[in-house]
């Protein structure tokens, strides 16, 4: 497979109204795509597509909800005319505490949204990439080949997108359609500055990762590398670079790196503070959702040509 020019190309991203979402929506519409912003909330969705210009339409859904999906799928099918390129990047987190202390909804919650969410977002999606011999990209994260300890829900699901983008690359190579895995480390987004600057737990764990591979991304740079991905029809990117040393050494160094933190006075003093750690609704990643029919938010579109 050659490289896929997004000029013309009709491209939809999930969790585009912030972040590396919107990031990346911004740098589609920039190489000539139009494309298709999915948020919690269709207001604010269309909101953000004006924002964007022509060529933008903003959708309401829930990406834990796979009629919801399928409805944003096919309307912007119907208003452009094909699709071409699907990023499924939605994600939430929890509150860190420890796997006994979660409350099983806020697990379950996570997963939901991170695994489910990018399942639904692929299927709803897979017969027009089929059709156009498009491209699916999946946002995992470092945390897929890391310690997620705190974060168990959000660690589970990465690794669980890791593995359902290596299946699905396999699938879809003979029908000539490719599929990206981005892992990203730490980028400046609502959902990192929630775990990482507002919870103590956080900010004493992430002390822990060494330079350089604390470095923050912007969503822009992660937006880029993603891009980078698309257009190269890469199987996987990780952003920031450094830690691809860490994907690639995972089965030599993660025994490692669990039996010496299983170790640490640190840690103990940390899974002692995650066992008592309140837990409250996840971080949110788009603003909260507005009672709204589904049908009528998924349809409720932006700004378009």
């Amino acid at each position: 497979m050659g490289r896929l020019e997004l000029n013309g190309k009709v491209a939809l991203v999930t969790g585009g109204t912030r972040g590396i979402g919107l990031a990346t929506a911004r740098a589609l519409r920039e190489r000539g795509a139009r494309v298709a912003i999915i948020g919690r909330d269709g207001e604010n969705a269309a909101k953000v597509a004006a924002s964007l210009g022509d060529g933008v339409l903003g959708l309401g859904a829930d990406v834990g909800d796979r009629a919801a999906v399928e409805l944003a799928v096919a309307a912007t099918v119907e208003r452009f005319g094909r699709l071409d390129v699907a990023v499924a990047n939605a994600g939430v987190t929890a509150r860190l505490a420890t796997v006994r202390a979660m409350p099983p909804e806020e697990f379950e919650k996570v997963v939901r949204v991170n695994l489910l969410g990018a399942y639904y977002t692929a299927h709803a999606a897979l017969p027009h990439i089929l059709e156009t011999r498009g491209h699916i990209s999946l946002v995992s994260s470092i945390y897929a080949f890391t310690q997620g300890a705190f974060v168990a829900p959000y660690a589970a699901s990465k690794a669980a997108v890791e593995q359902f983008g290596r299946a699905l690359r396999v699938e879809l190579a003979p029908h000539r359609a490719s599929v990206t895995v981005a892992y990203f480390g730490f980028v400046d987004t609502d959902m990192v500055r929630f775990e990482v600057d507002t919870d103590p737990l956080g900010v004493r764990g992430t002390g822990l990762v060494p330079w350089p591979l604390n470095q923050h991304l912007t969503p822009e740079q992660g937006a880029e590398a993603l891009i980078r991905g698309i257009e190269q029809r890469s199987a996987q990117i990780i952003a920031p670079s450094q830690w691809s040393v860490l994907s690639v050494l995972r089965g030599i160094v993660n025994p490692g790196v669990d039996f010496v933190m299983s170790k640490l006075p640190l840690i103990s003093e940390l899974v002692t503070q995650g066992d008592s750690q309140g837990v409250a609704d996840p971080a949110p990643v788009d603003p909260p959702e507005r009672p709204a029919d589904r049908k009528e938010a998924a349809l409720r579109g932006g700004r378009v040509e």
